[in-house]
Order: structure tokens, then sequence, then C-alpha cells
């Protein structure tokens, strides 16, 4: 459904900042907070949507394993709806959101897929070694790793970003994705895949999320010398960047008044639901990607555009 919406006086003096003018757009949910990251879906008002019913497997991923970090809802959880279906058995390691994580697992499994819980935080180091230790005792190989996990906030300044929330943002998703990959990566084969989820605001600059930015633009340099580095392995590194989706990081991170706009800058005028990013993972991950590496696929609507 279509709604009229009106702006407050910031939001649509920042919008028109920009030179955009709205009329109508689809809004994803209603007004709304959490006060914890990353987030729990099962609280959310208006839940996403993570699996299109439409979406039938071809046994693209049949018999590969997969680590998807913070799958426990979101775009995770989406990405790994997509690849039980593809014939993938899944890993999750989630850091403390037990509600959704065991709803998670259910659901793969009444699709018929595999999957494997790993609770702890990325942010420490020797979380990365469990996590590969107890793929391998479960699964015996590692042939996709989806760095997803990342945490998120809101800060007008520069000024309003405390040395330990700068800290933290770093450790999750940067040092995270370090440390997992280190640990996985002798474990990977010729035609596997790393996927890491960068963002649309790496490509605008969000003016809120400076520390948060500063993390997905170190993930695309990341992504792209990693890239160069295993090519001739024919391991292929790739990223996502994608625009606004409709995810538990969300409510965790914006003010409640900023929910309904959220979205509303995009070419499209809408923002998404996990389930429109899933076939993006399932590229990357499959050998329908075997001469793609080092790239990022914007999946935001047309925020960002060339």
């Amino acid at each position: 459904m279509d709604y009229d919406y009106k702006f407050g006086n910031k939001a649509y003096k920042y919008f028109g900042d920009m030179g955009i003018e709205f009329k109508k757009f689809k809004i994803i949910a209603p007004e709304q907070e959490q006060d914890i990251q990353p987030g729990k879906e099962y609280l959310m008002e208006t839940l996403p949507i993570f699996d299109n019913p439409n979406y039938k497997g071809s046994g693209k991923l049949k018999n590969k394993v997969a680590i998807i970090t913070g799958a426990d809802s979101g775009l995770g959880r989406a990405a790994a709806v997509a690849f039980v279906k593809e014939g993938a058995k899944v890993v999750i390691p989630y850091l403390n959101e037990d509600k959704d994580a065991n709803f998670t697992k259910e659901y793969l499994e009444k699709l018929g897929g595999e999957c494997l819980l790993i609770k702890g935080d990325i942010q420490d180091k020797s979380f990365s070694k469990q996590i590969v230790k107890e793929t391998l005792d479960r699964f015996g190989k590692i042939n996709i790793l989806v760095n997803n996990a990342g945490v998120q906030y809101q800060s007008d300044t520069l000024e309003c970003i405390s040395d330990e929330q700068f800290d933290k943002t770093m450790k999750v998703n940067v040092y995270g994705m370090f440390y997992l990959t280190k640990e996985v990566l002798p474990y990977l084969h010729s035609g596997d895949s790393i996927i890491n989820l960068t963002s649309v605001t790496t490509f605008y600059g969000e003016p809120q999320l400076i520390d948060y930015v500063t993390t997905k633009g170190a993930i695309v340099g990341f992504t792209r010398a990693l890239a160069r580095n295993l090519a001739l392995k024919n391991i292929r590194v790739n990223a996502i960047a994608p625009g606004f989706y409709w995810t538990p990081l969300q409510p965790a991170c914006w003010v409640k008044e900023k929910i309904p706009s959220l979205g509303a800058d995009a070419a499209m005028a809408r923002g998404a639901m996990p389930y429109e990013l899933a076939p993006t993972f399932v590229f990357l991950a499959s050998d329908d990607s075997s001469y793609v590496t080092g790239q990022v696929l914007h999946n935001n609507g047309g925020q960002v555009m060339g």
C-alpha cells in the first residue's frame, strides 16, 4: 500500500538539501525503537519478510557448508533460508539473540536443512577459532563465509561518538570479519567464496553514521585486496552494499521518528525486505559468479548509482 507522508521539518530539510522531492513512497514500518544492539527481530513491529515462497532452489549450493555471522535475524536469516533451499548446510554464529536464533534454526530444519548455532561475541578472537572448530567437527568442511554481523549507532556529530562506541563499532564490524576470515581461509579451496557486507552509506557518506561508514569503507578495501590476493587460488571475495532493508539493526539504531522515512531517498522510493537480497547472496556463493571477484554489488533501489 502507498501512503502520503509528510516529513517533519528536520527530515524534509535534510532530504531537500539533496535536491530530491518526495510525494509518495512505501512505508516499511511504523515508528519504533530498541535500546539494544544489534537488535532483536521478534520485538519488531511489522516483522521483516525473510522468505520468498516463490523462490525454488535448484541445487546450486548442494553439499556446501556456509558460515553466516549474525544470521539469527535480518539479512543473514534471509541468506540462510535461500542457502538451505539451494542445498547448503548452515552455521550461524550469533551474539545473544537466543529466541531469534532458535526460531531461525527451526525454520531451516522445517525446510529440510541442517543448521548449527554457535553463541558468542565476534569481537573475541578466540570465538572465531571456536566457530571453525565446531563447524569442522559437525560438517567436516567450509565452503562459504558470509561476514554479515555488525552494529551501527546514530550520532549527529563526530563529537557525539565516544571512544568506546568507535572501538566497539570497529571491533564488531572490522576486527570480527578479519579474525574469522583468517581462521576460515586455510580450509577454503578452489571455487569457494567469501562474501562481506558493506553498505550503501559508504558510497554517499551518511552524516549520522560516521563510525559505521568508516568500518564499511574498510570492508570495501579489505574485499578488493583479499580478492586479488586469492584470485589465483580461485577463491572469490566479493561484497554486497545493501540500501535500506527492514532488519533489527534499524530500530536499534535510529530514533523512532526516522523509521517511516527510511528508504524514501532511493530512486524506487521505498525500503526493502530481507528476502529481496537473498538471491544476491546465492549468486555470489555459487558457481553462477565463477568469474566475479573483488566486486561490490549494489542492492539499494537506486539510492546510489554508478
